[in-house]
């Protein structure tokens, strides 16, 4: 339902839906939260946020020459934003009260505990939060773009090899899967700590790295105890990383049967379709290993993400990673229902790739040269008619937030 009404000579909207409140004031403030409270995203003078489920919030804007610029806030800056949010809010309560804004139409009593309930959110519950949520969670190292506001279920942590030198996500922990006990009450936890907040999220991601390397019977039980524990079907189905060299251990039948059970899409970071680039970024496996990879979960019905690494190998692995990732993906049976993700190399000092690469005299590209390598393998893409063409989209990692 949406209100709408003046208050303090500008215009205020009151958006009140099934999974979250939305609250505008004019065009240029805007600040959203999710059914348990918590301040999702927020608009402030052409500024976005967002505010992730650790308390981090990262700023988005962009220039007049429309460069996309991010940042992470610092935590005096979000709590002046977090406090900023709550003094509106609670001034629109006080007012709404006074009866001195007139809303068309009144909220009714739902728009009225929401509001209350977003309006209660200051930084004594934004800390409180945050500090519930590590106690959930392992921090949450990577999701696809389209699984930003998944549930995330660990039901493994970790990687099961953790060898890449261009990622440090899960160096910090050994690879395990959770106990069936275990993963139950994990699940139990992240619906208590979501809380109302759950309607905001639309589907479920299995974590960390590559869960679904899992062994079948145990990773089955794992599919049956969300059953148990989630409305699978309501939350729009299970999503997950998988590993392309692991993937090939799984057949079309076992993809089939976790179709079955509500298995939608399995993202797979193949980086490159060069094999000696995968060996210099000690990757494991083979892009023909990729390919069998996806061909098994195609034909269990299951769609794919395909991840492709912009400006790893830098101007030395250049032109073939470019040709033979355009084979591989052209070798794959893709269709409308999967996605091909590019995503840009990000180097920092401490990642074992840029140590690599400076002992080997790796010349590296420059934004513009890895956005024309995406551009160059989009261009040579070729996918049949029947089924469709997958969504191609950009993955910037630095924009990540859970």
């Amino acid at each position: 339902m949406v209100h709408q009404g003046y208050w303090k000579n500008q215009s205020v909207t009151i958006s009140v839906k099934t999974n979250c409140l939305t609250i505008s004031i004019g065009s240029k403030e805007v600040f959203s939260y999710d059914l348990a409270g918590r301040l999702w995203t927020a608009l402030v003078e052409e500024i976005s946020y967002r505010r992730g489920l650790d308390g981090k919030v990262v700023a988005k804007w962009q220039t007049p020459d429309k460069t996309r610029h991010r940042r992470w806030l610092s935590q005096e800056e979000s709590a002046d934003l977090i406090q900023r949010g709550h003094d509106l809010l609670n001034n629109l309560l006080l007012n709404l009260r006074k009866n001195q804004i007139d809303l068309n139409p009144p909220l009714d009593e739902k728009g009225w505990r929401d509001l209350q309930t977003a309006a209660s959110f200051d930084n004594s519950l934004s800390k409180a939060d945050a500090l519930k949520y590590h106690q959930v969670y392992k921090p949450v190292g990577i999701l696809p773009p389209d699984q930003y506001i998944s549930v995330v279920l660990q039901a493994a942590e970790g990687c099961s090899f953790n060898t890449c030198t261009f990622c440090d996500f899960y160096r910090d922990r050994p690879f395990r899967i959770k106990r069936e006990d275990e993963f139950r009450e994990h699940i139990r936890s992240v619906k208590e700590f979501l809380g109302d907040g759950l309607s905001l999220r639309r589907t479920i991601f299995l974590g960390d790295a590559n869960a679904l390397v899992i062994p079948m019977p145990r990773l089955i039980r794992h599919f049956e105890i969300i059953h148990e524990e989630l409305d699978v079907e309501r939350l729009g189905g299970i999503f997950a990383f998988l590993d392309g060299f692991s993937g090939e251990r799984k057949t079309p039948k076992d993809f089939a049967h976790l179709a079955e059970l509500g298995l939608k899409r399995v993202y797979i970071g193949m980086e490159s379709g060069h094999e000696p680039l995968l060996k210099f970024l000690r990757k494991p496996g083979a892009p023909q290993d990729v390919l069998q990879a996806v061909r098994n979960i195609k034909a269990g019905g299951v769609a794919v993400g395909i991840i492709v690494l912009l400006g790893a190998g830098g101007k030395t692995y250049a032109e073939p990673h470019i040709q033979d990732t355009i084979n591989v993906i052209n070798a794959m049976p893709l269709d409308s229902e999967d996605l091909i993700y590019f995503s840009e190399l990000v180097e920092n000092e401490n990642l074992p790739y840029v140590q690599n690469a400076y002992q080997t005299s790796l010349q590296p590209l420059s934004a513009e040269e890895r956005i024309k390598q995406g551009e160059a393998i989009e261009n040579q893409l070729v996918f049949g008619l029947e089924g469709g063409t997958p969504h191609i989209s950009r993955y910037d990692i630095r924009e990540f937030v859970y």
